[in-house]
């Protein structure tokens, strides 16, 4: 069965998260993209295409939109990278556009809400509003790939953070290793 999810893209460095999770999601899921202006201009500059895929794309400044709504039902939503502003934003109900709109609305249906930081160093109200976040209801999974895979590129690395999320949506995938203990 097909899954439905919502990808909200912010201004943080980091988009070839963002750009991988939809690769994959793409393929198969019903998939709802969002992404803010900032994003796009880091998208640019960090070279990173983020159009083209088989999927719902929505304006940030659309707040009217249907995933707006707590009555329209899907699996879950992703805001990766999420900048400090978002985070921000989710932590403290500040729904001001259509990402921070739709995770608010996961947050009280209590749906499934995953917030991929990628921001060092973390200073005292990052860390408070990531525990505001959490004690809402997201989940906080800080772009910080392992090493135990003994990855050889840039993209074993991003692979890992987004087989993480892959897992915590429910989504197969064979993206990277699990581990199997030291002597595997």
């Amino acid at each position: 069965m097909t899954k439905e999810f919502v990808i909200g893209v912010t201004g943080a460095s980091g988009i070839c998260y963002a750009r991988r999770l939809l690769e994959v999601l793409c393929r198969d899921e019903k998939v709802h993209i969002i992404i803010s202006d900032v994003a796009r201009d880091i998208a640019a500059h960090e070279g990173v295409d983020l159009t083209g895929f088989r999927a719902i794309y929505h304006d940030a400044g659309d707040i009217g939109a249907g995933i707006a709504s707590g009555s329209y039902r899907h699996d879950g939503m992703v805001i990766v990278p999420c900048s400090s502003k978002t985070l921000a934003a989710v932590a403290h109900g500040y729904a001001d556009n259509l990402i921070t709109r739709t995770a608010d609305v996961c947050l009280k249906e209590q749906r499934k809400c995953i917030l991929v930081p990628r921001e060092m160093p973390l200073s005292k109200i990052h860390v408070k509003n990531m525990l505001a976040a959490q004690e809402a209801g997201a989940l906080i999974m800080p772009a910080c790939p392992g090493f135990y895979t003994r990855p050889k590129t840039v993209d074993d690395l991003v692979d890992m953070v987004v087989a993480r999320v892959l897992d915590h949506l429910g989504v197969e995938h064979t993206l990277a290793e699990r581990w199997s203990g030291y002597d595997a």
